[in-house]
């Protein structure tokens, strides 16, 4: 995107024309009544004043409005109030009497310096995204902010010119070469790069996301925005280099042995998924989780969504064996996992934990059964993974960490990905609804939105489609292009199911905004199963939906309603519901769908790709055959 402030060649016939300013006499500043400290108590939902001004400045086509308006973007879905202001956009309306003369250019700089200044005494982010080439502006529009009291950050958006030329969205740079445009920066008038900015940006060599996080990093060390605004991930394995070491020391450490369903747990922490913990839950974390819902961090004023517990469960022998140690290993199927450092034991009180995570306590539930079967207490610490951990089932290679996903975003170039979790089969209804949001972000104006097709990997109750079924499935839809293949991104997202409804699809959506999603797709009862004696929905099936538009700590994701779809019979095919015709449509069930691929029958034509039926006909069958 290019971002100069000549707009077409009427407003270049203003270039000549020499503004004559009438001074303001007889006025006397009048101080504010409200403080700064006061005022950013109750603006954005990070308490604390953020106020300040980063200063884009560049040549035409650098890339400063699409980085200001990536920035604001950003830092809004954080809970930090902030605003860009573009230039061509200042220019139509309170600089529209302003031409291009180096007196007009002075005079617009300016005025944006005093505007900016007031945004941010008003405790906003203000992000001023200007060609600005003059040096005298740029420090007069720093020492207008500094003299406030201020912090402003001048940010050199260093990109070369040749490139700025092959950008040249508007043909602005041609028609200079040409000589129909005269005075444009960087040909036929001067540009004064910045000799000390706080921050060079090279456009050329960084992603837009990357550009952004050095300005957010460059906010956080001067104590702008807090530390948890840093889009980082808090991987919890041993650095290469001490793995030996501590492979030696968790052999030489007293022992835990953990079973299957804690190592995936430990798997998630490891990874970094439940960014920001260090570990397994202390009292001080489960409590906050349990009766907030998230994790209240003092330091940054803010809150991380976490509703869910990530806790280990142990054995009272085992509390009383390795209470009062420094440090224990973890270890599963006789190998050292990881070593709990600085643990702490606290009370396991499971029928207030089920009440509180599942609105039930039934042990027909499958994993309120498990927590009722697990030990009577809990062990919390720092956690240290010696390596990765990997399942040799051949389906290790979709198991990418969130810092590997966002790798393979930047090499797609993504500008927004949105996720879709899913533990069950892919119909073409759900398919439907994928390419819906894809249709809709393309219309906001996205270039390339990329799906994170997320399966859920762990643990799952006995009577749902195992993970390799699964897989094998979602990879046929893939083959048979129902979605994608260029811009789908098949992966396994490693998390146990707990089956807690509305509480836990807040832990799939907040995990998955480490991966740096912006958009999830919540369905229909989502984390749901139905009630162990009525066999009723346990849970409201529009509540998850409803809950995560309101959850705290997620302001970065936003939410896309799942659509009711059915088939078609009229028109053959999967389609949104419409009430007003609903004898067109016909709900095929999930039972109804096990039945036929037990009998080896086809669906209507439309509900799935053949390749993917075919799949779930093996795997029934395979199920009878057994039976």
């Amino acid at each position: 995107m290019s971002d100069v402030e000549m707009n077409n060649d009427e407003e270049h016939e203003f270039k000549k024309q020499k503004t004559n300013l009438q001074r303001a006499t007889n006025v006397t500043f009048q101080s504010h009544h409200v403080s700064r400290a006061k005022r950013g108590q109750v603006l954005g939902q990070r308490g604390g004043f953020r106020g300040c001004t980063v200063w884009l400045t560049g040549l035409s086509g650098a890339g400063k409005t699409t980085i200001s308006f990536a920035l604001e973007e950003y830092l809004v879905s954080h809970g930090i109030p902030a605003y860009s202001l573009d230039g061509d956009n200042v220019r139509t309306g309170l600089n529209k009497n302003l031409g291009f003369t180096p007196e007009d250019r002075e005079e617009n700089i300016r005025r944006i310096s005093e505007v900016a200044k007031l945004f941010a005494d008003g405790g906003i982010v203000c992000i001023s995204a200007f060609i600005s080439p003059y040096s005298k502006d740029r420090e007069n529009a720093r020492q207008l902010h500094e003299e406030s009291g201020l912090q402003f950050f001048e940010c050199f958006v260093n990109t070369p010119l040749e490139i700025c030329e092959k950008r040249d969205v508007k043909g602005l740079y041609k028609k200079a070469r040409a000589g129909q445009i005269k005075g444009f920066t960087g040909i036929d008038s001067a540009y004064e790069p910045p000799e000390n900015p706080d921050l060079t940006i090279k456009t050329d060599e960084l992603s837009v996301d990357e550009c952004v996080q050095m300005i957010v990093q460059v906010l956080e060390e001067n104590n702008v925005v807090p530390s948890t605004t840093v889009e980082t991930v808090r991987e919890l394995f041993v650095p290469e280099n001490r793995v030996e070491a501590a492979k030696r020391e968790a052999e030489s450490l007293p022992q835990l042995e953990i079973n299957k369903l804690d190592l995936q747990w430990t798997q998630v922490l490891a990874e970094g998924w439940a960014t920001p913990l260090t570990g397994f839950m202390r009292e001080r974390e489960y409590l906050q989780s349990q009766h907030f819902g998230c994790l209240l961090d003092i330091h940054a004023r803010g809150v991380t969504n976490q509703s869910i517990p990530i806790v280990l469960p142990c054995q009272t022998e085992d509390k009383k064996r390795l209470e009062g140690c420094a440090a224990f290993s973890l270890w599963y199927n006789n190998k050292p996992v990881a070593i709990l450092r600085t643990p702490e034991f606290y009370e396991h009180r499971k029928e207030e934990r089920c009440c509180r995570q599942f609105g039930t306590n039934n042990r027909g539930h499958p994993y309120v059964k498990i927590i009722y079967e697990s030990g009577d207490w809990l062990v919390g610490g720092d956690l240290e993974v010696l390596e990765r951990i990997y399942w040799n089932d051949g389906l290790d290679k979709y198991r990418l960490t969130p810092t590997e996903l966002r790798t393979t975003f930047r090499k797609l170039d993504a500008d927004c990905v949105f996720a879709f979790q899913l533990r069950n089969p892919v119909h073409n209804g759900h398919a439907l609804l994928m390419a819906d949001t894809k249709r809709r972000l393309l219309e906001r104006g996205y270039e390339r939105p990329v799906l994170l097709l997320h399966p859920l990997g762990g643990w799952v109750k006995d009577d749902d489609v195992p993970l390799s079924v699964r897989m094998e499935q979602h990879r046929a839809i893939l083959d048979e292009k129902v979605l994608d293949p260029a811009s789908t991104v098949l992966a396994i997202f490693p998390s146990p199911m707990m089956y807690a409804g509305p509480t836990e699809v807040q832990w799939h959506a907040k995990a998955r905004m480490s991966t740096g999603a912006n958009f999830y797709i919540v369905g229909r009862d989502p984390a749901g199963m139905p009630h162990p004696d009525t066999s009723k929905d346990l849970y409201e099936a529009t509540h998850g939906a409803k809950v995560l538009t309101m959850a705290p700590g997620m302001t970065q994701l936003e939410i896309v309603p799942f659509r009711v779809a059915a088939y078609n019979k009229r028109l053959h095919k999967m389609d949104f519901f419409d009430p007003e015709k609903k004898n067109d449509f016909e709900f095929i069930s999930g039972t109804k769908m096990r039945t036929m691929a037990r009998a080896g029958q086809n669906p209507p034509d439309g509900f799935m790709a053949p390749k993917a039926w075919k799949v779930m006909v093996a795997y029934y069958q395979s199920l009878s055959n057994t039976q």
